[in-house]
């Protein structure tokens, strides 16, 4: 008997994503923790000679004699971020995105994602899905999935630079994970972000019941127990990119860095713990760019790189998330050690909270069905 050749598959808008649990972040963290241990095993794939890169985006010039193309603004790029993901998940997906920071005087978000998810035997879609809140989640989970192995267990303070969607998501994961923290720092640009801020969090974690706004980076750093650093900003000059200085980290302190960041001296020592989320993804960005690469990519990780084709660094000194969540690396060892990781988001992240959501999508009876063929024309 000849299989069927019919392909439906489903479309998920973004209230059927909530539907289906993609703002669910107890079980994002869960997923991304798994996600890392097949990583550390090798159980994927992504783009580039060395299955490690970010992705592929397009770039536009400063002048072009074609009056109608994009200017290379702020955030102005269209990206894809291709990955294949093992264990039960078995599945591949792509997110792609355009991006513009004036779209925010639209009262749209910077970036508009889209995903695609794909059957590993036959490349067939599986789904194709809103992804600015899967996106969002599984970016906000890696820093708790580095809190539940890296921050002291009685952490309290919170220390946060940037009060937009991953400075939320990523206070998600970390009340996932450190359920005991009550007071949180914030220091944003406009009041309207603060304001909106500091509403969200009254409304969504009643438990935290000292929340400050303060004026500066020094202020986010000092006494807090878990910082991170979520701000955008321009790119190009390292020199202007958040600071964190060793003077203001008290012993104990988790550093989780998904944004902009630059470190002074004396954090570069090496009693600092540098961790990565993937060093494999820091070494494919490292071969991509000019040097010095943080000029181009403000992600502290890419500046560890630096460090070590600097050599202030060896390159062992690098750890990565994968091996300790796989037990075969220590996590946190004692009270007082500092340690300081790189978030630079990865696509199979994306395909693993996204089969995760189709899944349950799929079990619920959730989402649009669209037909690709019965039959194909061409085969």
């Amino acid at each position: 008997m000849t299989a069927s050749t019919k392909i439906d598959f489903i479309y998920l808008s973004e209230q059927d994503m909530i539907k289906a649990g993609v703002t669910d972040m107890p079980a994002c963290v869960d997923t991304m923790e798994e996600m890392f241990g097949l990583l550390y095993h090798g159980d994927y794939r992504m783009a580039g000679a060395n299955n490690d890169s970010h992705g592929a985006m397009v770039m536009f010039p400063e002048n072009s004699p074609f009056p109608d193309m994009p200017k290379p603004t702020a955030d102005r790029r269209f990206m894809a971020m291709p990955a294949y993901l093992g264990g039960r998940f078995r599945t591949a997906g792509m997110k792609w995105y355009g991006s513009n920071i004036e779209n925010r005087e639209k009262g749209l978000p910077r970036s508009i994602l889209m995903f695609v998810l794909n059957d590993a035997d036959t490349g067939a879609p599986l789904a194709f899905m809103s992804a600015n809140l899967l996106s969002a989640y599984r970016t906000g989970a890696i820093p708790g999935v580095g809190a539940r192995h890296l921050s002291r267990e009685d952490s309290k303070v919170v220390g946060i630079l940037g009060p937009g969607v991953m400075a939320k998501t990523s206070l998600m994961s970390f009340m996932a994970v450190r359920p005991g923290i009550d007071t949180v720092k914030v220091k944003g640009r406009g009041k309207a972000s603060l304001d909106s801020f500091l509403s969200w969090i009254a409304e969504t974690f009643p438990q935290i019941t000292t929340v400050e706004v303060v004026d500066t980076i020094e202020e986010v750093v000092r006494d807090s127990d878990i910082v991170t650093f979520c701000s955008s900003g321009a790119v190009g000059d390292p020199s202007t990119y958040p600071m964190v200085r060793r003077e203001w980290v008290k012993p104990g302190t988790f550093l989780a860095m998904p944004a902009l960041c630059n470190i002074d001296e004396g954090m570069e020592k090496s009693d600092i713990r540098k961790v990565a989320d993937n060093v494999g993804l820091y070494e494919a960005w490292f071969e991509e760019l000019p040097k010095p690469a943080h000029v181009n990519v403000p992600i502290i990780g890419v500046k560890f790189m630096d460090m070590i084709a600097e050599g202030k660094m060896a390159k062992e000194e690098l750890e990565d998330i994968g091996k300790i969540v796989a037990g075969e690396a220590p996590g946190r060892t004692n009270d007082e050690e500092i340690i300081i990781m790189s978030v630079g988001g990865m696509p199979v992240e994306d395909v693993a909270w996204g089969t995760v959501v189709y899944r349950n999508a799929i079990e619920r009876g959730i989402g649009v069905t669209l037909n690709l063929w019965d039959t194909p024309v061409l085969r």
